[in-house]
């Protein structure tokens, strides 16, 4: 009863209970306590309010006013929060792989700069790590470098290939760096100039040494040809093979090649390797092209080194090792022929020698080379303050039968024949000897540069007619 008033009450302050409040007020008893179920109305609200909501999502009818998700869940569940977190994933991917390329760059940045740093030190110590002042003079320096620097990229190269895309780009930073001391090697030469007055007066204006004006930039052009024709052996039809073995690298597609036997001569570079029908038209005529081209880049960077040497001031420890008589370094029959021909013949005389070795040939070279200077010495004794090419235009007009002169001009074209007959003969002791005293900077790049394009040209020279050879061999067998 007291229920039944209490609800009256209720009732008339404008409540007026549902059916299911009733129910649930007559089964709370048999029901366990825990959180109550909310009314019809209540959900409705609910679903009202979250379907203008930007930050929950509708609430199923089924669930409980406990069971709902907090708002951090509900964030993490919106598609355009899932989005936004997948790209700033992707971004810090990219940011990340940007910054590890700029480290790496940084990296290799800094080994470079410590390896300039490495040449620059040794450049001023003279190769004298010490420090004490015993070192080389800069010009003997540079021309080392860049000798070693030709052995570091081209040493271990000995077949036509293209370079290593490193050696490449090791060759090109280095020798840039070797050769920019070029650019501030001047020579002053005096020009005139007119004032705003119209006075006309003398000045020094500097200009780029002649001799590197001229020659380093044929020296350029004749590196890059070089390596454009490495670079042009990218498809070939021939390959190499270790000491002349037929391993899984001396076959290709399978199918079986001819490896050629090698020269005893030639016992640390790799063999050549042919097809069994022999090299197609086209390949051997690119091949011919090639080693064309190569012969005369030999040929230029051999006279460039020819006329850089002739140009070094000869040493006095060369003078003082002269010997005192031409005839006693040539010997009688070399002597006989030069002295007493009428009309000398360098080539015939060459033919009579029958050198059978590169050893052999610059051992000529040297007593050749020796008895020119010998004779030269007797010949200027009366002109001590002349130069030789004064003093022999001196003998062409007025003494032509003089002896001294005689043998100095025809030692001379013996030695010209003979460097011309092994173009690959190594330096003379004379070479040798204005390499190793010359100061002059200038002349020390340019030698150097010139001597490895030489070398480099005769070796790709060499290979190319391996190639041919054994082609040629092959042909002929059949």
């Amino acid at each position: 009863m007291d229920n039944l008033s209490n609800s009256d009450g209720i009732s008339d302050l404008g409540y007026q209970p549902s059916t299911s409040s009733v129910d649930q007020k007559d089964q709370s008893s048999t029901e366990t306590p825990g959180c109550s179920t909310l009314s019809s109305d209540f959900f409705a609200h609910c679903r009202t309010y979250s379907e203008t909501s930007t930050l929950s999502y509708p609430v199923d009818d089924s669930s409980s006013y406990c069971s709902e998700a907090s708002p951090s869940q509900s964030l993490a569940m919106r598609p355009d929060y899932q989005n936004q977190a997948v790209l700033s994933r992707q971004g810090t991917k990219q940011h990340k792989k940007i910054v590890e390329d700029r480290l790496d760059d940084l990296e290799s940045l800094d080994s470079e700069l410590e390896m300039m740093k490495e040449r620059f030190s040794k450049l001023l110590l003279g190769e004298d790590m010490s420090g004490g002042g015993k070192g080389v003079c800069t010009a003997v320096t540079i021309s080392n470098a860049i000798t070693n620097l030709y052995a570091t990229v081209f040493g271990q190269n000995l077949r036509l290939e293209p370079m290593n895309l490193e050696k490449k780009a090791m060759w090109k930073r280095e020798m840039n760096c070797l050769l920019s001391v070029c650019d501030y090697m001047v020579e002053f030469i005096p020009k005139s100039q007119k004032l705003h007055n119209g006075t006309s007066v003398e000045i020094i204006k500097s200009r780029p040494r002649s001799d590197i004006y001229i020659n380093l930039p044929a020296l350029r052009k004749l590196d890059a040809m070089l390596i454009e024709i490495l670079d042009g052996f990218k498809d070939r039809e021939f390959w190499y093979a270790e000491h002349g073995s037929t391993s899984s690298n001396s076959t290709r597609s399978g199918s079986f090649r001819r490896v050629v036997q090698q020269k005893e001569e030639k016992w640390w570079v790799p063999v050549p390797c042919v097809p069994p029908a022999g090299l197609s038209e086209k390949s051997r005529k690119h091949l011919q092209h090639k080693r064309d081209c190569a012969k005369q880049i030999h040929k230029a960077a051999m006279a460039i080194n020819s006329s850089i040497l002739s140009e070094m001031a000869i040493p006095d420890t060369f003078i003082a090792s002269l010997p005192k008589s031409g005839k006693a370094s040539l010997g009688d029959t070399i002597y006989c022929d030069m002295y007493t021909a009428d009309k000398f013949c360098p080539e015939y005389l060459l033919d009579r020698l029958n050198i059978s070795s590169e050893h052999e040939a610059l051992g000529l070279a040297d007593r050749v080379e020796a008895s020119m200077y010998t004779w030269r010495r007797k010949a200027c004794m009366n002109y001590s303050k002349l130069s030789w090419k004064v003093v022999k235009d001196l003998m062409s007009d007025m003494e032509e039968g003089n002896k001294n002169y005689i043998l100095a001009e025809r030692a001379e074209s013996l030695l010209f024949y003979l460097k011309q007959r092994y173009p690959g003969l190594a330096q003379t002791s004379l070479d040798i000897c204005k390499i190793q005293y010359n100061k002059d900077v200038g002349q020390a790049i340019l030698e150097s540069y010139s001597r490895v394009l030489e070398g480099l040209a005769f070796n790709i020279v060499a290979w190319i007619e391996d190639v041919l050879y054994e082609d040629q061999m092959l042909r002929n067998q059949e």
